[in-house]
């Protein structure tokens, strides 16, 4: 069947058909194929008791399903798994929309004025992304010490904020950049003012970017590691980053846990990519059009 298949993909093509898209479905599937299997290992290993994922050899499906790992994961002595999950929302939703928030109108304003030291500002803005958190960690903590804000999500909120902000502003300034001024013009002979430029005019047209913006910065603040692991001590205020490394002891570890966490870890990301791709589409097809 396969053969057949193959022989019917590779017979000559009508005009307008590319000869060789036999050849590039193929290649497609097996690119799928290599950057669907780690995550379908992933799965498998959930579903399978600890014995089972040490086995030698290995077994690449469970002999015995254990389903049961995804409910008692939420209740291990470890780490208060739900209580993660709710805070690592937390800190990624609200990093999120500060970081719209305050990248919007600076991109915005970078972009359609000229100002003294408007290229050192935006050399310093690209600058502070060269810096990890890791890197100014045990400072953070010290300033947090002083501010009272050691052990809270408001701290890893502005944390994840402001290690964010640099990229979305020089992604939004890019976006921002490319819509001529005189549509700015225009709509300001016609009465609006700079707000309604800014969201009624420019907006629509710089969805992708925004889009762009909210993906990194969400999924940044989402697997955010260092910073957490120093800033909070409450286990049940630690992010799911955090949470996964108490089921990994010096002696034993409990791979059904990790790999069912890691799973439930991906889908918050999955559906913010579902929900924000017809606003990416479709913010492209306005820019076209306009």
């Amino acid at each position: 069947m396969l053969k057949n298949w193959w022989n019917k993909q590779c017979e000559p093509k009508s005009p307008g058909v590319h000869p060789h898209t036999g050849l590039r479905v193929a290649g497609g599937i097996v690119l799928i194929i290599i950057f669907i299997l780690p995550y379908l290992v992933m799965v498998a290993g959930s579903l399978k008791s600890r014995a089972e994922v040490l086995s030698i050899p290995p077994t690449y499906l469970p002999k015995n399903w254990h389903f049961d790992n995804y409910l008692s994961m939420w209740s291990t002595p470890e780490t208060p798994v739900g209580q993660n999950l709710a805070s690592t929302l937390i800190i990624a939703g609200a990093a999120t929309l500060i970081v719209v928030a305050v990248a919007m109108p600076a991109a915005y304003y970078t972009a359609r004025f000229r100002f003294p030291g408007r290229g050192a500002f935006l050399f310093l803005v690209l600058l502070t992304q060269m810096c990890p958190p890791a890197l100014v960690v045990a400072g953070l903590f010290r300033e947090f010490q002083m501010l009272s804000l050691t052990d809270t999500l408001l701290a890893m909120i502005l944390v994840n904020s402001a290690f964010n902000l640099a990229f979305a502003t020089w992604i939004m300034h890019s976006f921002f950049a490319s819509v001529p001024s005189e549509v700015d013009e225009a709509a300001q002979i016609d009465g609006a003012g700079s707000l309604a430029v800014l969201f009624r005019i420019n907006l629509p047209l710089v969805w992708p970017g925004i889009v762009t913006a909210v993906i990194f910065t969400f999924v940044a603040a989402w697997n955010e590691f260092a910073a957490s692991l120093v800033v909070l001590s409450t286990p049940g205020k630690q992010p799911l980053s955090v949470a996964l490394t108490k089921f990994v002891g010096q002696y034993e570890t409990s791979w059904q846990y990790v790999f069912g966490i890691s799973v439930v870890a991906i889908i918050p990301v999955v559906i913010l990519f579902a929900l924000v791709e017809k606003r990416l589409i479709g913010g492209l097809t306005a820019g076209a059009i306009k």
